[in-house]
């Protein structure tokens, strides 16, 4: 049984008889008493610019007040934007608040094709989606269709996308202005940065704002997050083509921009101009590195897994092996991640940290110690020939805790599988005309890094 149904009335026009008003409110009374019981939002879509009356005949929103159309208050939300796009991205939020999942959509067959290529855009796999024909315009003609709506003919797959990007472009932005966090130990030869959570247009609550990760399991949609990284590409000055994720698996292999992309992958270099590289994270630590002698750079996923298969080593010494790097050129600068404060793993795991040092581990004798990745991280690069004064794991807001401040950051810790749904910390810079190459690393522990045409 759906949770919320949805009457597509929009792309319809009225004519003035009476007898035409009863059966509407006919048909859609008997919509209401045969899913009221068990949805929990009915709504009826009527789109502004569909409704301008002519030659006799009425758009539904031009009569909500009159003809009867104003009993139907108490049983449905009407919902009305000057285009499709914001009168579904509308309902989409309504649908959100409730956290329902299950969707019956009631719209006439001729605009059945142009409704469903609006939901591929703006919902995901997430959401269950069943049409129904409205069949009241069909059986007695007493409502008409209005020109120019089949999706095979006037609104191409195309023209649907550009409505939604440019109505997504005009929404402002939620949870305050797009914010970079820099590192002083990163040369100017390279444009760094980690961003925060703000200045994205993701509502859901622990995805919101810049989140910058899709999902067919989640409920950000990809176009919202391409709107997201928009936004994140003008500001920092990358482009947004171009853009590459780390594909995480939490293990250590590297991929080498130019040669064979892996399946998965936690870190990844390139001496390239022109690349954003990144890497996403909610707790666990991005990590940047640099070699302003070779102009090389490069982006990892560390969280404890990663860390103890000693993914951080991994970054280094692919640049070492691909570009000819060396041990005391490369800098490396950890982004926002989980602390000691609120991470715990069970003893069994717990103890290879201890292994790694035991300063790294707090009641070690509990059944869950507390256990600092950001430590454990610092000391294998160390070991690994990483000049101390060449790491950076602590100043500015690079060192807060991921799950202490949810205001600037995502968390799986703090808000578990829907973590994503936040935006995550990032890295973004701008780079001058001579500069070579940047560094980027997203809310939470996502990284990005490109260069610049110099």
């Amino acid at each position: 049984m759906a949770e919320a149904v949805l009457i597509d009335l929009s792309g319809l026009q009225l004519n003035s008889q009476e007898n035409c008003h009863q059966m509407v409110l006919k048909t859609l009374d008997g919509i209401h008493d045969h899913h009221a019981p068990k949805a929990k939002f009915l709504c009826i879509i009527c789109c502004s610019d569909a409704t301008n009356g002519k030659g006799g005949e009425y758009g539904l929103c031009e009569l909500e007040a009159g003809n009867g159309f104003s009993s139907l208050a108490g049983k449905f939300e009407t919902v009305s934007h000057p285009s499709l796009a914001a009168s579904l991205y509308s309902v989409k939020q309504k649908i959100d608040e409730e956290d329902l999942s299950r969707v019956k959509v009631i719209v006439p067959e001729h605009r059945r094709l142009l409704m469903e290529a609006y939901v591929d855009q703006l919902f995901t796999a997430v959401y269950e989606f069943e049409f129904e024909d409205l069949q009241v315009a069909q059986r007695e003609s007493l409502l008409k269709p209005s020109t120019g709506v089949n999706v095979t003919t006037a609104h191409k797959l195309e023209d649907v996308q550009s409505e939604i990007e440019s109505y997504l472009r005009s929404l402002p932005a939620l949870k305050g202005d797009l914010t970079i966090v820099t590192s002083p130990l990163i040369p100017d030869i390279f444009l760094h940065g980690f961003t925060t959570r703000t200045g994205g247009i993701s509502y859901i609550p622990t995805l919101s704002s810049l989140n910058l990760f899709s999902s067919s399991k989640r409920r950000d949609p990809k176009v919202v997050v391409q709107e997201n990284l928009r936004r994140l590409a003008n500001a920092a000055g990358f482009n947004a083509e171009k853009f590459y994720r780390i594909k995480t698996d939490h293990a250590s292999e590297v991929w080498v921009m130019g040669k064979k992309e892996p399946e998965s992958y936690d870190g990844i270099i390139t001496n390239q101009r022109g690349i954003t590289i990144t890497a996403l994270g909610a707790d666990c630590i991005p990590i940047v590195f640099a070699d302003p002698v070779k102009k090389a750079c490069g982006a990892a996923h560390s969280g404890w897994k990663g860390t103890l298969l000693g993914v951080a080593m991994a970054t280094v010494n692919a640049m070492i092996a691909e570009y000819g790097c060396n041990l005391e050129d490369i800098i490396v600068v950890l982004g926002p991640s989980v602390g000691s404060c609120c991470f715990t793993l069970p003893r069994e795991s717990a103890t290879s940290f201890h292994n790694v040092h035991p300063s790294c581990v707090r009641q070690f004798d509990s059944p869950n110690p507390y256990v600092d990745i950001r430590k454990a991280t610092r000391i294998l690069l160390e070991r690994g020939g990483i000049l101390p004064q060449n790491i950076q794991d602590q100043e500015e807001d690079l060192d807060l805790c991921t799950s202490c401040h949810p205001e600037k950051f995502f968390s799986h810790v703090r808000d578990g599988l829907n973590f994503v749904w936040p935006p995550f910390p990032s890295a973004l810079a701008h780079f001058p005309t001579p500069v070579l190459s940047a560094l980027w690393l997203l809310p939470n522990g996502e990284f990005f890094s490109f260069h610049a045409v110099s």
